[in-house]
Formats: C-alpha cells, sequence, structure tokens
C-alpha cells in the first residue's frame, strides 16, 4: 500500500512538472512571437492614412436646443461640437502593434488620438442618450444610440437603453437588428453585450 502510494505520488510530481515545463515553454513562445510582431511594428513605415473609416457626425440627429437648461447636457453639446471636425475611428480591439503593422509606426500618435476621439464620442453620446430619456425624450435617445450602435460602440449601456426604448416603443422585433453588430464586435464587451441582447429579446416574448 505504502509502494503505491508512493508511486502515485512520483507519477503526480512528474505529470506537474511535465504540465509546468509545457506551460513554460508556451509561455517563452507567446512572448517571443509578441516581441517579434513587435519589432516587426516598429520597423514599419508610415503609411497613407487617407482611406481610413473615418466617422462623420451628423450634427442634424444631435438635439443642440433640449435640455439647454441641465448643465451636464450643455458639457454633453460641448464635447461633440469639440470633436465634430476632428478625425475618428473606432480601433475597439486592435493593438498598438497590430496598428503599426497597419498603418506604419511613425502613425502611432496619431492613430491613438483618433481612437481616443471615438472613446469620448461614444461615451458622451451614451450619457447624453440617457439625459435625454430620463428627461422624457426617449425618441431623440434613439437616434444617437442607433448612431452610436452604427460605429460599432462596445458601450453595453447603449444597447441595454436601446433595447428599452424598443421595447417601451412597441417595436421589440428592431433588437434583432443589433445582434450583426454585437456579434461583430471585437470587444472584450461582445459577450456581455449579445447577451443583453438575447436577455431583452427573452423579456419581451
Amino acid at each position: 500500500m505504502n509502494f503505491f502510494i508512493f508511486a502515485s505520488t512520483l507519477a503526480l510530481a512528474a505529470a506537474i512538472a511535465i504540465a509546468t515545463s509545457q506551460s513554460k515553454k508556451s509561455a517563452a513562445s507567446t512572448e517571443q512571437d509578441y516581441w517579434q510582431r513587435e519589432r516587426a511594428a516598429n520597423s514599419t513605415r508610415r503609411k497613407s492614412l487617407d482611406d481610413l473609416p473615418y466617422i462623420k457626425l451628423p450634427m442634424e440627429l444631435f438635439p443642440m436646443e433640449l435640455l439647454s437648461d441641465v448643465s451636464k447636457v450643455e458639457d454633453y453639446r460641448q464635447i461633440v461640437l469639440s470633436l465634430k471636425d476632428l478625425p475618428i475611428v473606432n480601433f475597439t480591439g486592435l493593438s498598438n502593434t497590430e496598428l503599426k503593422l497597419r498603418y506604419g509606426a511613425p502613425n502611432i500618435d496619431l492613430l491613438t488620438s483618433y481612437d481616443q476621439n471615438y472613446t469620448l464620442l461614444v461615451r458622451t453620446i451614451q450619457q447624453w442618450a440617457q439625459a435625454l430619456y430620463d428627461n422624457g425624450y426617449p425618441g431623440k435617445a434613439c437616434q444617437l444610440l442607433e448612431f452610436a450602435v452604427s460605429t460599432g460602440t462596445d458601450v453595453s449601456a447603449t444597447y441595454r437603453l436601446l433595447c428599452r426604448i424598443y421595447q417601451e416603443q412597441g417595436t421589440p422585433e428592431k433588437i434583432r437588428d443589433l445582434y450583426p453588430v454585437a456579434e461583430s464586435l471585437h470587444s472584450a464587451m461582445q459577450k456581455t453585450i449579445v447577451r443583453i441582447l438575447q436577455e431583452s429579446g427573452q423579456s419581451s416574448d
């Protein structure tokens, strides 16, 4: 019996040692691959940014005159006005290494600023839409939210509020139209957003 336990312990220790060794080799290989890609990315020459999927703000959708007495809404207006003439691109899901490989290392600061503009935009749209909804303007909120979705936003609250508006407006079938966007997101929030759509769809049945 003692021999059996001893042999089993040795076998377990050997298995753990093999697994640990394999894990270290895998981690080392992954790290090596990363640094190879990073070196290649840093050597990539500047490329034209003319064909980037720039986002143009449809200013006619933004209700500039509504809730003018609400200070936070004024903040949202000013943010959107500051962004309307700036380059805005959604790079959600792309690392700096991937951006440099695609568009050239010398462009990374520009690309980062374009993506930061996008992040600020979709967060502001969500907050503005929520304020509109809370103050009795669900239709105006819906317009802003639908625009945000059309740009590929991964702000989960945008999808949640839009689903609520669809349900309250008696058009829950529109929730189905959000699936292609949600399922195509290259974001850590993709599964969460799909789940929101599923739960919203079920609650409207």
